[in-house]
């Protein structure tokens, strides 16, 4: 057919681009990739939760939240992890992708991004079918005109930038969102566990937890070791998620086990104030070591010329047995390439030290 005859030429020109993308198996490798910031994945408390919920409740949910799907342990999940965020109500979903989805699908009026936000809160606000624009990267200028000309009923921010590693100016931006009437929706992704009093992110760190005019969006994939994503807020909120948001209502519940798992990762993640420390010295000396911007929390990104460059650099370091992301466009929004170096405290120190070298000796 012609269509994969267009396809297959299309391949071939984002390999030349060095745009090429493969899903292999992992190797052995220092991870310097992955996103279990604090280590928990791995745990054996968490693994033990998992375990005794698999025993308990078999492999899958078995359904939709609203079918058969919701357990005791998606209950008491959501408490206690709306508990933590400071929030009133949390509602989990299967992805921290779904998640946004959820959020910005169900809030009404238009949507102003940050330029920099993560794909799925472009995308929500596309499959959300409302207006939408974007302001440049933690802009507060341009966010006020931005407002003041789109008035916007929702903003959407990362407390923690997965590109760039960047915290956003929440407590400015709150400002101007409360001054407008417009909802600040705050994406933990890479902030829940790492920063924040008891790790309870950038929002509560910044004094908006369980701020009305405040809806967290987090996923459980990172610092917590697990799967699946919590929009956490009013009670209102709640209600009208589980009435009218589609990720929700229509997608399979997580599975209990991840579920269980991720409860005692976020036990742990609470009293993790030695880890979190190791975290922050590792990411200022690595940073310091490798040209890259300062990090809010646990993500470096050091600029690596074009793609092929970016790409290249991170295969050398695969050879050395070092594991990195490599960011190139479309996932790059300011369309350069980098390398993304993620903390991982469950790394031994001295491997941490020698991967950061190897990485280093091996830039072009």
């Amino acid at each position: 057919m012609r269509l994969w005859d267009r396809l297959a030429r299309k391949a071939a020109l984002r390999e030349r681009a060095g745009l090429a993308r493969a899903a292999r198996p992992r190797a052995e490798a220092i991870d310097l990739a992955g996103n279990d910031y604090l280590g928990l994945s791995g745990h054996p408390r968490v693994v033990a939760a998992a375990a005794a919920a698999l025993e308990e409740y078999g492999l899958g949910a078995g359904g939709s939240r609203l079918v058969r799907g919701t357990t005791e342990a998606h209950e008491a999940f959501e408490a206690d992890i709306a508990r933590h965020l400071g929030a009133e109500t949390a509602t989990l979903y299967s992805s921290g992708y779904l998640a946004n989805l959820g959020a910005l699908a169900s809030l009404p009026g238009p949507v102003l991004l940050d330029a920099h936000v993560h794909a799925s809160l472009h995308d929500a606000a596309r499959l959300a079918g409302r207006p939408s624009a974007s302001f440049a990267h933690n802009d507060l200028d341009e966010l006020e005109r931005a407002l003041a000309a789109l008035r916007p009923a929702v903003v959407a921010v990362e407390s923690v930038y997965s590109v760039l590693g960047d915290a956003a100016p929440l407590r400015e931006i709150h400002a101007l969102t409360s001054a407008h009437e417009a909802l600040l929706v705050v994406d933990e992704a890479h902030a829940v566990g790492t920063v924040g009093p008891n790790g309870a992110g950038g929002a509560a760190a910044a004094g908006l937890g369980g701020d009305p005019g405040v809806v967290v969006t987090a996923t459980l994939s990172k610092a917590l070791g697990a799967a699946g994503g919590v929009i956490a807020g009013p009670a209102e909120l709640r209600r009208h998620l589980t009435d009218t948001s589609r990720p929700f209502v229509y997608d399979t519940a997580p599975p209990p086990a991840v579920v269980a798992g991720a409860a005692e990762a976020l036990r742990i993640a609470r009293g993790a104030d030695a880890s979190r420390a190791e975290l922050a010295r590792r990411a200022r000396a690595a940073a310091a070591e490798l040209d890259a911007p300062a990090p809010a929390a646990g993500v470096l990104s050091p600029p690596a010329g074009d793609a092929r460059a970016a790409a290249a650099w991170a295969a050398r370091c695969a050879d050395r047995g070092v594991a990195v992301g490599c960011f190139r466009p479309p996932s790059t929004p300011d369309h350069r390439s980098r390398l993304r170096i993620t903390i991982n405290t469950g790394v031994g120190a001295a491997d941490f030290d020698k991967a950061v070298q190897a990485v280093k000796e091996e830039r072009a």
